[in-house]
């Protein structure tokens, strides 16, 4: 960064050197042609007031302009273009002048002005014309460096300056990046510590969202390590139980009555344990996976019946009332997540009821698509109902172990909702119970 920082005011001075010495030179020059202009009119003024020119018939050969007119080329041309007098050359050696621009322009409005130039020599030739009294024309022209000459001529200053002006700025461009570059280095080795305020407002937002990302991935390690330790600690439970069921089976220390218990409960263990891979295989599917490609367009009171139906015998066992009322709900969603989202909140609902409670399932789009599912079960602590749909989390552990739950189920939902851009909410009260709201 510190270099290209350096590169680019190396470059912004070139650029600037240059442009200034261009601009420069041009508006000058403009100045300069000007001048030039302004003191051939004068010495045509001059020399008219010196009375040579006053006639035709003026003998050429008295005309003397020798002295101080070195630089001056004096031209005296005829009505018909023929050149009377020149003080650079013998009249009769110059052709006829009046195709001449200036000549043609002095003929016709008094004065006459143009500007030749010679690429052969690299230079500009400035003529000035002048009418006189008796039908004549009185011209007088000089040589001057043109603009790329100029420009030529000055490259060795331009170039000492640009060197100089090269070394100041990477002199200055290093001590300007250093300065720039120490707070937000600071701030960058001490970005978890959010009282260092960004040294620059420009940089507030970008540390903001700096700052969220590297909370969110010290969250996400958090998260992991949890889940880690929870699924290790949820596998260690049937494994140590079904180890030891197996081992005391095993050296025959129990009567068969008894050996008929701990099959039984092996089996449950070993159901259990299926269970806990299940979601937590599935957690990691919705994880990684996107799901867009296989939405459709499917009607979900249908679903929802379907899975509703197929928990009877559940509830039935649990001695819980099923209650469904539905109307047609067309949204687009993967059809298999929709079944395991409604499988999950009622089995929950089920699981988590009173015996001889009831569970009203819903499902409607009066206003937008809504997935209700309300039971009369044990409640949720207001200080619990954030954390529900955390991986392993149970409001009421014992009972989930008893009744088979794993604690993936309501995380399961959780990811569904989210892939769906839809929203769940809770409203639980300990004693009286819950309800689940999916709106889509």
């Amino acid at each position: 960064m510190k270099k290209k920082i350096n590169v680019r005011l190396v470059f912004i001075s070139l650029v600037a050197i240059l442009a200034t010495v261009i601009g420069i030179t041009t508006v000058y020059y403009g100045l300069f042609q000007k001048q030039v202009r302004k003191d051939l009119a004068v010495s045509a003024k001059l020399l008219k007031d010196t009375h040579y020119f006053e006639s035709a018939s003026t003998d050429p050969e008295t005309i003397d302009l020798s002295t101080d007119m070195e630089e001056l080329r004096v031209t005296w041309v005829d009505k018909d273009g023929t050149v009377l007098y020149d003080n650079d050359a013998s009249p009769e050696s110059l052709s006829n002048h009046s195709d001449r621009p200036e000549i043609q322009e002095a003929l016709e409005k008094g004065v006459g002005e143009t500007v030749r130039r010679s690429d052969t020599m690299n230079k500009n030739t400035f003529y000035y014309a002048l009418l006189l009294d008796n039908g004549t024309v009185l011209r007088v022209a000089t040589e001057a460096e043109s603009v790329w000459s100029v420009l030529y001529s000055s490259l060795p200053l331009v170039a000492g300056i640009v060197v100089m002006i090269v070394i100041v700025c990477v002199m200055l461009s290093h001590m300007l990046t250093k300065q720039l570059i120490r707070p937000i280095e600071k701030m960058a080795s001490n970005m978890e510590d959010s009282s260092i305020t960004p040294p620059y407002k420009e940089l507030v937002p970008f540390a903001n969202t700096i700052r969220q990302q590297h909370a969110d991935i010290l969250s996400a390690a958090k998260a992991r390590q949890d889940f880690t330790a929870n699924v290790s600690h949820e596998l260690k439970t049937p494994l140590t139980a079904i180890s030891g069921y197996a081992e005391l089976m095993e050296t025959h220390m129990v009567d068969a009555t008894q050996e008929e218990h701990f099959v039984r409960e092996i089996r449950k263990s070993a159901q259990r344990l299926l269970s806990l891979i299940n979601d937590i295989i599935r957690l990691s599917e919705l994880d990684r996976t996107d799901q867009e490609e296989s939405f459709e367009i499917l009607d979900l009171s249908e679903i929802v019946a379907d899975c509703v139906s197929n928990l009877q015998v559940n509830a039935d066992q649990k001695n819980v009332r099923l209650e469904y009322q539905g109307s047609p709900c067309t949204i687009r969603a993967n059809k298999e997540m929709m079944r395991e989202l409604a499988d999950n909140l009622i089995q929950n609902a089920i699981r988590y009821n009173n015996e001889g409670g009831s569970v009203r399932i819903k499902v409607d789009s009066e206003d937008v698509p809504e997935f209700v599912v309300e039971d009369t079960g044990i409640g949720i602590p207001k200080a619990e109902q954030d954390r529900v749909f955390e991986r392993f989390y149970r409001v009421d552990k014992s009972r989930s172990k008893a009744t088979g739950g794993t604690g993936l189920g309501l995380a399961i939902v959780k990811h569904i909702v989210e892939i769906h851009d839809a929203k769940i909410t809770l409203e639980s009260e300990p004693g009286k119970g819950s309800t689940f709201r999916v709106t889509f």
